[in-house]
């Protein structure tokens, strides 16, 4: 029986809830869950706030630990190596996508917590290419918010072929933002970021930005105009997108990561005059969340951490439901 903490309705708090997962799948790994983020995902899964949650719910899909049973075709993995599980759970490992390493825009991806019970318990399952094992020299304990939200800035810089010497912008220095400052710098980029917190300025110097622009000041926008060629969008509320869109160099990419539900407001004829853009990204694929480690532990890239146990879960899904967090909450055994 695996042990975990599910929530039975949207925003009900989680209670302990066993399950049997049955007999181990041929091309299935078993971990033994020894640290697991808290991300806002989890919440909007739990709150049911994108429609497609199925409960019970046991969420956590940035999970850390150690591998203590692999299926009869697992071939790549071993027991005992520490591993991570992040957004996905499984693919079809058939179709053009899985075949060409783009795994994560499989039509067929399994999410961990959607349909699959996720690693807010001692253990979870998930599919051999689905699991990417960590690095030596990884702090482990912070290493699982690398596996959705690190994953989720770094992606875009890999997708893109973003240059050292281009100029990108961050808007929200929070959960996201604050480790697309650490990747963007150690990339070297000349970084700049966005915030409306005075007193987030001096912090997103510290984790990278070289320069930070105060986003409630309209003047200081518009000096910033035609100069980035990458603007990545941490946030998950709706913004003067117009005004972001200004501040493009020819060419320029408006990149969203973070997930607004609303439709975005936005001219084609800003876009068009400088061959500008806007797109969308997911989470990485597994080999480039294992490019990413790499990358992470070379520049000593990690979140910026708060801990609790396992059983404090409701009290840390509070705290994020607060936007009470600096910046990333992790679970511990």
């Amino acid at each position: 029986m695996i042990k975990a903490y599910a929530a039975h309705e949207p925003k009900g708090q989680l209670t302990p809830f066993e399950y049997d997962p049955g007999e181990l799948k041929p091309n299935e790994v078993e971990l033994d869950v020894m640290y697991c983020g808290v991300c806002h995902s989890d919440l909007s899964v739990i709150d049911n706030e994108w429609g497609f949650s199925q409960y019970p719910v046991v969420g956590g899909h940035e999970v850390v630990g150690t591998i203590r049973q692999i299926g009869s075709e697992v071939k790549s993995l071993r027991i005992g190596q520490v591993a991570g599980l992040g957004w996905h759970a499984g693919y079809c490992d058939h179709c053009r996508q899985c075949d060409t390493g783009d795994h994560n825009l499989c039509a067929k991806a399994r999410p961990t917590i959607v349909g699959h019970h996720g690693g807010f318990a001692d253990k979870v399952r998930a599919q051999e290419s689905a699991v990417v094992v960590i690095p030596d020299g990884i702090d482990l304990a912070s290493a699982g918010p690398l596996f959705c939200g690190g994953i989720t800035v770094f992606n875009p810089l890999s997708e893109f072929a973003i240059k050292p010497t281009d100029k990108v912008a961050v808007i929200g220095i929070g959960g996201l933002g604050h480790l697309a400052l650490q990747f963007l710098n150690a990339w070297g980029c000349e970084v700049t970021a966005f915030t409306s917190s005075e007193a987030k300025q001096q912090e997103a110097k510290s984790m990278g930005a070289h320069h930070v622009i105060n986003s409630r000041d309209k003047a200081q926008i518009k000096q910033a105009a035609g100069e980035f060629d990458l603007i990545i969008s941490t946030v998950a509320v709706t913004l003067d997108w117009e005004a972001y869109i200004s501040t493009l160099a020819p060419r320029g990419r408006l990149h969203f990561v973070g997930a607004i539900t609303e439709p975005l407001k936005i001219s084609v004829f800003s876009l068009m005059s400088q061959q500008r853009s806007v797109s969308s990204s997911p989470v990485g694929s597994p080999a480039t969340i294992a490019k990413m480690l790499e990358f992470a532990k070379l520049h000593d890239i990690k979140p910026v951490i708060e801990t609790y146990s396992f059983d404090e879960i409701n009290q840390a899904l509070e705290r994020l439901r607060v936007g009470d967090v600096k910046y990333r909450i992790v679970l511990k055994r």
